[in-house]
């Protein structure tokens, strides 16, 4: 008798916060332990762990929320994590071990991890609840500002620190008229000292940003309308404000630690194990956290946190944290900042620091100042402004404590004249050795990135970033990386193609193989990938579905659909579940349907004993649970075609009664969106389509935020498109009036395949007509009358025949052998 040893069960950690510092943590412990613990994280945003230090790059326009996502929900599915997220953990029962969120959803853990970060401290003054006021912490408070900045001129932002700077630049940029008020008599004073405080200052009011220094607010104004109108200071005086970015420090998220009796001073107060010290089985890392006395606000500490946090989750045991000795290298507005150790030096004003020696350089023409500080022959601290480049070989030397006594009539001009290295070009990279430090945040040294380049055959920043983490958080060693890419590489990186690659397969864009497919008429991968030089044979998961869709949206009826091309969820033609099972959507027609098809779901819900049944919100039935060996009876006995909901393809569309039933219906909506729905209801695209029809300008259909909104009105319709209901909602731009149910259709058909034929795959409708203009889209549409029917013509010519995936198993080449149980072992 064979006897085999059970497998260990797994622990349950849970993870209050999906912050850089947590999900950091995660990291590291999936790399060491990747089956020790069933993982839940909650984060009280709607969003997967986002790069917080790029949300002023977002402001300013120069960066997208897509782009400063560091891990997207699809990773946590991957490393199977459960992510509640937009749920606030609100109770800890540390007797019973279970996490409570405000919602009710409850998780037990033998291990919690505390990630709560920090708040904003908000000024308390007379009017800080009005609107218009707010802090600049999250994505939430990222849109608010550039919302306000497309309704509003006046902006005020309180706080000449770091972040505070970046709100006034992103305002101005996006075309407000912006101050900043600062209480101290310099800027970012905890960064600088004041002779580059001021060049800073000057600098930027040289860039069009008011500065109100020394000014203390005593009140916020509002208007009878509750919004904010004007800020007062305590001299009497008052500047105009629509807008009031309080940016006036932040204070670790202590709040849930208290409510669990844990103990708090200056944060969750942690040993060298990143342990609380009230509880072993509760952890604490990021601005939270108190070790020592400090709670750290800055990248490269709390990673250095999460790297013993998952060695001790871990049950490695061997790893103790010790404290960080920071620098601050920032760029703040386009303008290099860096500072370590005691800069200020004899300014500071304490009598040990009387002695101190200083070193500086100061050239306010050319925009660089450098002061260096220097103790008993050693270097202990250093504030550069506009030219940092060497400011990680001044921390190295103030960290290792090193005499500068044989050095120091050069050490003012940096690394690259110590000794006969040249400072041309990217000689500094070049000469620097494979163990020096070059992204502090991540702590990457430069013979990882090399490795990383000459291995993978890395070419471009971004794929430097994803392979390595350096220059992906805070960005300052970017310069660096850029210069060992270029020396490494062998390449010219500044001529690096400006399109972003496809994946790291190719270095062709979405477009460049768009237009390749259809001017050589490529109908398979395989053509694709061996005429356009494809680095991997195969591909890879990003490139092949993609490649899949525009062969078959760019010669429908002759490139053949590659199922295992398809994601799992296209592949099975039902959306996976975490738990395993499947999310069966049968499609109702307008979101109508009859007494028969409610029978036969109810039936098909006893019989396979399904267990949740759920109305979604595109006004159809949703049937969670269904085991994937039973599908394709559930289908059958259902007997109502695909809803699509698992697909890139049109999902729902959503009516009111409208006319018919409605005493203010003014069209017939419920009809419109049937006849809309049978259309197209087979259309695959780059992404998910939504449409919605609506009877009357109430708008009960929300036809607002979907890819097409239809709206009756007196006249016939009026038509929308490219909105979005999603993480960021995006209002539909309105598109034409229509008189009759024959142009509705031919007009939403062109628009679909005009986007279906040039969108990029899994770029939404709202961001194809971003990219394209939305004047292009009506040029094509409304004004080639002879092209908008020869769109919606082709549309036609490529559904006609498309068969239903879940009756038409052959025709739509799906595997059924994948919904065959499997004989247990």
């Amino acid at each position: 008798m064979d006897m085999k040893t059970p497998p260990l069960k797994r622990q349950k950690l849970v993870m209050v916060g999906n912050g850089m510092a947590g999900v950091r943590t995660l990291e590291e412990l999936l790399k060491i332990a990747p089956d020790l613990y069933d993982i839940t994280v909650f984060g009280a945003e709607p969003h997967p762990n986002y790069n917080r230090i790029l949300l002023s790059p977002v402001l300013a326009g120069e960066q997208t929320l897509d782009e400063i996502v560091l891990n997207p929900f699809s990773w946590y599915e991957e490393n199977n994590i459960t992510l509640h997220a937009g749920k606030t953990v609100t109770e800890v029962d540390r007797v019973k071990r279970t996490v409570t969120a405000s919602d009710g959803t409850t998780a037990a853990y033998d291990r919690l991890l505390l990630c709560t970060g920090s708040n904003p401290f908000i000024l308390p003054v007379p009017g800080k609840e009005l609107e218009g006021v707010v802090a600049y912490r999250d994505i939430a408070d990222t849109n608010a500002m550039i919302e306000a900045a497309t309704k509003y001129e006046h902006a005020v932002v309180i706080g000449g620190g770091l972040l505070g700077l970046e709100a006034a630049n992103g305002l101005m940029l996006r075309g407000m008229q912006v101050s900043v008020v600062h209480v101290m008599p310099t800027l970012m004073e905890r960064q600088l000292d004041s002779m580059a405080g001021k060049l800073l200052q000057k600098s930027l009011e040289a860039r069009g940003l008011k500065f109100l220094m020394g000014a203390q607010t005593q009140a916020l104004l509002g208007n009878e309308a509750g919004r904010v109108k004007a800020i007062q200071f305590k001299d009497g005086t008052e500047v105009p404000a629509d807008l009031v970015v309080m940016a006036v420090g932040i204070r670790p998220n202590t709040a849930l630690a208290e409510s669990m009796r844990l103990h708090c001073n200056k944060g969750i107060v942690v040993t060298d194990t990143l342990q609380t010290v009230t509880d072993a089985r509760i952890y604490s890392v990021g601005e939270c956290a108190a070790h020592r006395g400090i709670a750290y606000g800055l990248v490269a500490p709390l990673f250095e946190q999460a790297k013993v946090a998952a060695n001790h989750l871990a049950e490695y045991g061997i790893g103790r944290y010790q404290g960080s000795l920071t620098s601050t290298k920032l760029k703040v507005t386009g303008i290099d900042l860096f500072s370590a150790g005691n800069f200020l030096g004899a300014a500071t004003g304490r009598p040990e620091d009387a002695g101190l020696e200083e070193i500086v350089m100061s050239d306010p023409f050319a925009g660089v100042y450098k002061k260096l500080v220097i103790q008993n022959d050693k270097l202990i601290g250093a504030c550069l402004y506009g030219d940092t480049v060497d400011g990680s070989w001044y921390f190295k030397l103030l960290r290792d404590g090193r005499s500068v006594a044989d050095i120091r009539d050069k050490l003012m001009f940096g690394e690259s004249n110590i000794g006969d290295v040249g400072h041309e070009g990217h000689s500094k990279a070049a000469s620097m050795p494979d163990a020096a430090e070059v992204c502090g945040c991540n702590g990457v040294n430069k013979g990882t990135i090399c490795k990383a380049i000459r291995d993978k055959g890395l070419f471009t920043l971004d794929e430097v970033r994803k392979h390595t983490k350096a220059s992906a958080s805070c960005g300052s060693c970017t310069g660096l990386v850029e210069q060992i890419l270029m020396f490494t590489a062998g390449g010219d990186y500044s001529a690096t193609p400006k399109t972003k690659a496809m994946c790291g397969c190719t270095d062709h864009g979405h477009q460049a193989v768009r237009e390749a497919i259809v001017a050589n008429k490529y109908l398979t991968i395989a053509q694709v990938y061996e005429a356009m030089d494809w680095r991997a044979p195969n591909g890879c998961a990003s490139c092949r579905p993609a490649i899949n869709y525009y062969l078959i949206s760019s010669w429908p009826k002759e490139a053949k659909d590659d199922p295992q091309s398809r994601f799992i969820n296209e592949r099975s033609h039902a959306n996976i579940q975490k738990d395993g099972t499947y999310s069966v959507i049968p499609r109702m027609w307008g979101g109508e349907t009859t007494a028969s098809e409610l029978r036969r779901i109810a039936d098909a819900v006893d019989k396979y004993k399904i267990p949740t049944v759920k109305v979604t919100g595109g006004q159809r039935i949703d049937l969670l649970g269904v085991k994937k060996e039973d599908l394709k009876a559930v289908w059958q006995d259902i007997g109502m075609p695909s809803g699509h909901a698992y697909a890139k393809a049109l999902r729902t569309v959503k009516t009111c009664v409208g006319s018919e039933w409605c005493r203010m219906g003014t069209q017939d909506s419920t009809q419109m969106g049937k006849d809309l729905e049978r259309a197209m209801w087979r259309m695959y695209a780059p992404h998910k389509v939504k449409f919605a029809v609506s009877g009357c300008p109430r708008n009960c259909a929300e036809a607002g935020i979907k890819d097409v909104g239809i709206i009756g009105v007196e006249s016939g319709w009026e038509m929308y498109i490219a909105g979005n209901g999603g993480i960021k909602t995006e209002v539909a731009h309105f598109f034409t009036k229509l008189k009759t149910a024959e142009e509705v259709l031919e007009y939403t058909g062109a628009f679909c395949e005009l986007y279906r034929t040039e969108g990029w795959y899994l770029e939404r409708t709202v961001h194809y007509v971003n990219r394209v203009g939305l004047d292009y889209v009506k040029k094509r549409i409304l004004q080639d009358h002879a092209g908008r029917k020869a769109l919606w013509e082709r549309l036609q010519f490529a559904l006609d025949g498309e068969p239903d995936p879940w009756f038409d198993f052959e025709q739509a080449s799906v595997d059924t052998r994948q919904f065959e149980k499997l004989e247990a072992l």
